[in-house]
């Protein structure tokens, strides 16, 4: 805990306390209990079953796919995988959940006690897991005010969901997106989830309270159905400072169910929190416990791929990469394996370098994802090449670089059109400073008498007279000697 992590209200400092839920959606073809198809944009209520709609005498039966990513999604969070499992109805009645209950677990989940490390500024911090669970999503509500009535999209019904549930042990927004970047990076890397947060298919629900040093937890509010992390940092940030103010004006936090209104940027009440036993669930009589062998386990754990964490040390070990360089390749899989391609047979630095600032600057600018950019890992190493060689500048490098973002044209081919090629013959270079010296006598004694800054000048022009395609390493190195 550190003090940039304390809110100071008019009267006292506070702690804010974060527990976070979030509802990855599974990657499957079908839904949790029906063959209904998961693709994302069909048409309203085309993706709806006889069990989705609840039908009567239809009875779920559960996708086989779904369990094992859950399995592989507990194993790379480091939590226990439980060998018996029980789906439970969690009774409410919504006009978007047609059977008059969500199929959820509730006291025998799946996956339960585990951990993720995140890094906050060089400090890593664990946070704990309590549990992962199954459970199936309910339908849309969308609200046409021009015709006055709510319209429900059963799409969404019966969509598998892990439930991945925090302990409360983040104390900042920041912390909180943080730890939704990292389950976001690991259901990515085992294929569990697609983490498409703008889709819908990653969402986070915030529990959010907050407390005077050193006592109990305070009363929490949870904030639905957080979409990005902007959003979610901003409405961590609003609901703190409410609290604050109420308990500051000598009232109580009421425990409440909340929404985060993106327009206003502030969180509206929904409704009034429920308990447990508001929902009054039992165990499904439709669906038998989930029991996972042992072997089952031993499969699915060594197909695994290599995790952020262990896939970052390496990557620190193996190429010299800094903890923040290494941090923002593992990040998406996809981005570390376009590095190590890249970092084939030249330096790593150089690589990552470029990976980082050059490559995902301009995608990130351009709005264009990895796997579209027009210069492949291949390409980029090519180009690295003639860097390292000294065919070319870092600056020319640059100006080759953005013509390959444009057009996909190889390093080489434009090179060579645009006659690119750095100027590296130490004979030429060596008549080239002898004739710039013999021009500038009066530079020359100046700088002999001491005037170091005209060091510059020499070399400015020696790129003058180039048209900027001497190699800068060869032109410091002769003038050193011939001055």
């Amino acid at each position: 805990m550190t003090d940039s992590n304390l809110i100071k209200g008019e009267k006292h400092t506070w702690e804010l306390v974060i527990g976070l839920e979030i509802h990855a959606q599974i990657a499957s073809k079908s839904k949790l209990f029906s063959s209904a198809s998961t693709v994302f944009g069909a048409p309203p209520n085309g993706q709806v079953t006889y069990v989705d709609a609840a039908m009567p005498g239809m009875l779920p039966v559960l996708n086989e796919t779904c369990v094992h990513h859950a399995v592989r999604t507990g194993l790379a969070l480091q939590a226990k995988i439980n060998h018996h499992s029980v789906f439970a109805r969690k009774n409410y009645f919504y006009a978007d959940l047609p059977q008059g209950y969500q199929i959820s677990q509730f006291d025998q989940p799946i996956v339960s006690e585990g951990a993720v490390n995140i890094d906050i500024d060089g400090q890593i911090k664990e946070i704990g897991i309590e549990r992962l669970h199954l459970e199936q999503d309910a339908g849309k509500s969308l609200h046409d005010q021009d015709i006055g009535n709510s319209l429900i999209d059963l799409n969404r019904c019966g969509i598998a969901l892990m439930e991945i549930v925090s302990r409360p042990d983040m104390r900042s927004a920041v912390e909180a997106a943080l730890y939704v970047e990292k389950i976001r990076s690991i259901v990515r890397y085992v294929g569990s989830c697609d983490g498409n947060m703008q889709e819908g298919s990653l969402r986070a629900d915030a529990n959010v309270s907050v407390r005077l040093l050193g006592d109990e937890l305070g009363t929490r509010c949870e904030i639905k159905n957080l979409n990005s992390l902007k959003f979610l940092r901003q409405a961590i940030d609003y609901e703190a400072r409410r609290q604050i103010e109420i308990l500051e004006d000598g009232g109580k936090i009421i425990q409440q169910t909340r929404l985060f209104n993106i327009a206003k940027g502030e969180t509206i009440a929904m409704r009034s929190k429920e308990e447990a036993h508001d929902y009054r669930y039992f165990s499904d009589p439709d669906l038998p416990a989930v029991v996972v062998s042992d072997a089952l386990i031993a499969k699915i754990k060594a197909e695994l791929p290599e995790l952020p964490d262990a896939k970052q040390t390496r990557l620190m070990a193996d190429y010299g990469l800094s903890a923040y360089e290494a941090s923002v390749l593992v990040a998406e899989q996809q981005r570390a394996d376009y590095f190590e391609a890249v970092a084939k047979n030249i330096k790593a630095k150089l690589a990552a370098n470029w990976v980082i600032s050059e490559l995902l600057g301009r995608l990130n600018k351009a709005e264009i994802a990895l796997e579209d950019s027009p210069v492949s890992a291949d390409a980029l190493n090519g180009l690295l090449q003639f860097i390292e060689k000294g065919t070319i500048s870092g600056r020319t490098a640059k100006d080759v670089f953005d013509e390959m973002m444009e057009n996909g044209a190889s390093a080489a081919d434009i090179i060579a059109e645009k006659g690119l090629e750095q100027i590296s013959d130490v004979g030429e270079i060596n008549t080239l400073i002898e004739t710039i010296i013999a021009d500038s006598p009066q530079q020359v004694e100046e700088y002999r008498g001491g005037n170091q800054n005209l060091f510059g000048w020499f070399v400015g022009q020696a790129m003058k007279r180039s048209g900027g395609k001497v190699n800068p390493q060869e032109v410091n190195r002769i003038l050193k000697e011939k001055l």
